[in-house]
């Protein structure tokens, strides 16, 4: 890979974990939390800063976080959603650190390793207008996903909870996809916590 890329990434951890009943980002995995693999994952990564974004149950989760070399924000309208939240990390960005792009990745997908996160930003190339996103086995394209600072004005209005999918769909001509093989990816219920425990070693493919 090149020298360090300057890009931000923004781990989104701010849902309230509603069908879990719990704070799904403290549940256990590989001898630590969801939210600490997502953290290492990215801390593995040739870019410039970590950014995680917190909402409900802040308080339990910064004390298991504040060790890392991680910058936490609080965002106090995580209540509207995913792409709330999103926004929010993006203004933090934009306020405070000129960057070439932003990787958003969530918390709740423990299947996305740093190897996965390691390709998608060496296929980036900064001031190109392009969007690095997931290709899932559905066809569908989502997060991980990274967006050029071409993107971050839309990035920073998006609302409510359907994350960045219509700046996916509006921009499909400048999306590069990195196929995945596992169609289980989010940790929204217990019964997905379980069957992503059970497919922990499986081997993902990745397609350019």
């Amino acid at each position: 890979m090149n020298a360090t890329k300057n890009i931000a990434t923004l781990i989104m951890a701010a849902g309230s974990s509603s069908r879990m009943g719990q704070p799904k980002q403290l549940l256990p995995w590989n001898n630590t939390t969801l939210i600490e693999n997502a953290i290492t994952n990215a801390l593995q990564l040739d870019t410039s800063k970590t950014i995680v974004v917190l909402g409900a149950n802040s308080e339990q989760i910064i004390s298991k976080i504040e060790s890392y070399p991680i910058e936490i924000i609080h965002n106090p309208n995580w209540e509207k959603g995913l792409g709330n939240s999103i926004a929010f990390g993006v203004n933090h960005i934009k306020n405070n650190n000129p960057i070439d792009g932003v990787l958003v990745v969530l918390a709740d997908q423990p299947l996305i390793h740093s190897s996965y996160l390691k390709e998608v930003v060496s296929v980036f190339n900064a001031n190109k207008h392009q969007i690095i996103a997931t290709k899932y086995p559905n066809g569908k394209s989502g997060v991980p996903a990274l967006f050029d600072t071409f993107y971050l004005e839309e990035l920073s209005i998006i609302d409510g909870d359907k994350g960045a999918k219509a700046i996916l769909e509006k921009y499909a001509d400048s999306v590069i996809t990195i196929q995945l093989d596992t169609s289980i990816l989010d940790v929204d219920t217990e019964e997905d916590y379980n069957k992503l425990k059970s497919l922990r070693g499986a081997t993902r493919t990745l397609k350019l």
